[in-house]
């Protein structure tokens, strides 16, 4: 499979017409509806689907890229793809204008590393509970995802959003103390200790 082209510049076309008849005609034609955001504004776009395919695949993401919007030029950041849950391809998409340096909120993924000791010498799981930790900082160093090394987690410990290192830049905006990654005993391992049979009482034998 052919790399997807590093992309810094996309094209995005303005649409009159919204709803799902319309959102349809616009997948015909191989563009994705969608809109653009921010600053005050709102305007229904469309985009060709190859070109968002690039885009994605390029890290976009994370990255600002210019726009070309009904022949003006501005500056968006992609914030969400919409897709089909069986073909995975791109159903409608959402860009956000965004300036060098401005301040954004931002949901990332939580992506763990390592294996935790609490699993391979203590009969643990691994739990991830939150999946997703919202932050704020610059529009242009959204990160694509945060890492959270759980290596060193012993059964029945866990690792809250606090702990979870952020960029330069960065703030948390999840609660501090949302736990994200825990290791629990598993079921198995839970198992009581067998229970011993009853020892039968010994008659004693009557009295002669």
């Amino acid at each position: 499979m052919a790399k997807a082209r590093s992309i810094s510049t996309i094209t995005l076309e303005p649409r009159d017409e919204s709803g799902t008849t319309a959102a349809q005609r616009v997948r015909r034609l191989g563009k994705i509806p969608g809109v653009v955001y921010g600053h005050g504004s709102s305007t229904p776009i469309s985009v060709d689907a190859r070109q968002l395919a690039d885009l994605i695949h390029s890290g976009g993401k994370s990255q600002i890229v210019e726009a070309t919007i009904g022949g003006k030029k501005d500056s968006v950041l992609l914030r969400r793809v919409e897709a089909d849950p069986i073909s995975r391809k791109p159903l409608s998409v959402d860009f956000q204008r965004v300036k060098q340096g401005e301040a954004i909120t931002a949901s990332v993924n939580v992506v763990t590393i390592g294996t935790p000791i609490g699993v391979t010498e203590e009969d643990g799981v691994l739990d991830v509970i939150s999946h997703v930790l919202d932050i704020r900082g610059p529009a242009q160093s959204i990160p694509d995802h945060l890492t959270v090394d759980v290596a060193n987690l012993h059964v029945h410990q866990h690792i809250t959003a606090a702990q979870v290192a952020l960029p330069e830049g960065f703030t948390l905006l999840t609660p501090p103390e949302t736990v994200v990654a825990s290791v629990e005993i598993t079921r198995a391992a839970a198992v009581e200790t067998p229970i011993e049979a009853p020892v039968a009482a010994v008659e004693t034998p009557p009295a002669v």
